[in-house]
């Protein structure tokens, strides 16, 4: 049986089997090389705490104790920094038996520390769909750093299909990065590609932006609209580390260069707990080319986004924070990433949300 992450042109054809059903046609680009774009519904409910269905439970089920309003969306509504809300999404599934599905955040909507996570009915985990399910999807969405305004249709998250088992290990990882280099400098593999923290001086030198405690709504619908100045703080330090704070969010970029041929796929993933009081905010698919077509194949630099735990923590430049665990595709998708596909991120530097004035 041939194994791996299912491609655009597959993903196609299970819209058209009706093995996932849609309430509205599919929008432009939402079927991305090896994803699909999950679109906000009608309604939000605003929720008292984040939970799941249970192997008892429908999400339905759950709502009738944890729902506190409902709010329309249909005109726009805002979703508030520090709540949690339930929307369900126009997707639902109807997957066969030996089809399963991982769900993750879009790159836009880490970089606003907008935790999204998909839910599903009897679900056991956030952003994990078992084999053969079959029902509604919904985005369990808690804006961490900003207030945002959402509409129908918006696409905060996304999905990718698996038949069988697609992960490399790393004597796999290993042959691969010999026949086609994946990183610049060494390659650290175990569990996965290793990646660590730039924090030398830039031409401009900023090393990271933090986010401000207070601060506008921000609509998702305007892109490169907002001064960077109005949402974020500029970090600079000549000293190759800075301190982070607790409970702050920051960006930051990775020191190597990542490349993902257009055979495979690769997934953001934590690298151990024991590195210190912090984690990368995942906003974790890298689709089949990621810096490796219009990048020239040089590879292109990981934007990483960090939330601190309960103490101050040193992160010092070249701190390994997270891996890359790759994926094999069940065949190549029939469009790659930053090609066929436009997109914001390719070749990327140190690079804030696409909501953002690029000049600042």
């Amino acid at each position: 049986m041939r194994q791996g992450v299912i491609p655009s042109q597959s993903i196609e054809t299970m819209v058209t089997n009706n093995q996932i059903l849609i309430t509205k046609p599919l929008q432009d680009n939402q079927v991305q090389p090896a994803s699909l774009d999950l679109r906000l519904g009608l309604v939000a409910y605003r929720v008292r705490a984040s939970f799941l269905a249970g192997g008892q439970g429908t999400v339905a089920d759950r709502l009738t104790e944890f729902e506190m309003h409902r709010i329309d969306l249909s005109q726009g509504a805002v979703l508030e920094k520090g709540c949690v809300y339930l929307v369900p999404l126009m997707e639902s599934l109807d997957l066969p038996d030996d089809i399963e599905a991982v769900a993750n955040a879009k790159s836009s909507t880490g970089r606003l520390d907008l935790l999204t996570r998909t839910i599903t009915d009897y679900g056991k985990e956030f952003d994990r769909v078992v084999k053969g399910y079959n029902g509604p999807l919904y985005a369990e969405i808690c804006p961490r750093s900003f207030s945002v305004l959402v509409r129908p249709g918006m696409r905060l998250n996304q999905i990718r299909f698996r038949k069988g088992h697609a992960i490399l290990d790393d004597e796999a990882l290993t042959s691969l990065h010999a026949e086609s280099p994946l990183v610049s400098g060494e390659a650290v593999i175990q569990d996965g590609l290793g990646f660590s923290v730039d924090l030398r001086t830039s031409e401009n030198g900023i090393v990271g932006y933090r986010a401000k405690p207070h601060t506008g709504v921000i609509d998702l619908a305007k892109l490169g609209a907002y001064a960077p100045t109005d949402y974020w703080e500029e970090i600079r330090t000549n000293e190759h580390r800075i301190i982070l704070d607790p409970g702050a969010f920051y960006i930051l970029m990775s020191q190597e260069s990542v490349t993902i041929p257009p055979e495979y796929a690769a997934e953001m993933a934590p690298y151990l707990a024991m590195v210190g009081e912090f984690r990368v905010h995942y906003a974790g698919f890298f689709d089949p080319g990621f810096g490796h077509a219009s990048a020239n194949g040089q590879g292109s630099r990981g934007v990483l986004e960090v939330r601190c735990h309960e103490a101050p923590f040193v992160l010092e430049h070249g701190q390994v924070v997270g891996r890359l665990v790759y994926e094999s595709m069940l065949e190549p998708p029939s469009q790659i990433y930053g090609r066929e596909i436009a997109s914001n991120y390719q070749g990327q530097g140190l690079k804030l949300s696409k909501h953002f004035k690029m000049d600042g």
